[in-house]
């Protein structure tokens, strides 16, 4: 697994520079999608395909939901895209505890936490949006 530090340095500057960047939700989301990658090929491996798939996607879910709110003018929008976003966090770990017996749970367990951590910023997000909605 590419460390954090090195894997920001192959994302496109064209990513960097845009105001999404700044979004430390959104970051952790994407390097997470990354790791997904190789988790889903392991998990693929053993021929267990819907569990990849459903794992791949809801990961994948979390960023591109947290660019699509981004994009958005009102607050009230983010708020709903970034609630998406838990959602589909949530959804994920899941996912990750279910494949804990091909991965292994020390694994699973950083990738849960990583997921945690995300949540917990989506969710302070959520908590700005709707007070500047009102």
């Amino acid at each position: 697994m590419q460390k954090y530090e090195e894997w920001v340095e192959v994302v496109p500057n064209e990513i960097r520079s845009d105001i999404i960047w700044k979004i430390e939700a959104y970051k952790f989301a994407l390097y997470l999608y990354d790791i997904c990658w190789n988790d889903s090929e392991k998990i693929m491996a053993i021929r267990r395909f819907s569990l990849a798939d459903q794992l791949y996607r809801s990961v994948g879910s979390i960023s591109a939901n947290i660019a699509e709110g981004y994009s958005r003018i009102s607050d009230k929008e983010k708020a709903r895209f970034c609630e998406i976003a838990l959602g589909s966090t949530r959804e994920a770990r899941d996912w990750y505890f279910k494949s804990r017996h091909i991965l292994g749970n020390s694994v699973v367990q950083k990738r849960i936490s990583m997921l945690t951590s995300i949540a917990k910023l989506l969710q302070t997000m959520i908590v700005g949006h709707r007070a500047r909605n009102h």
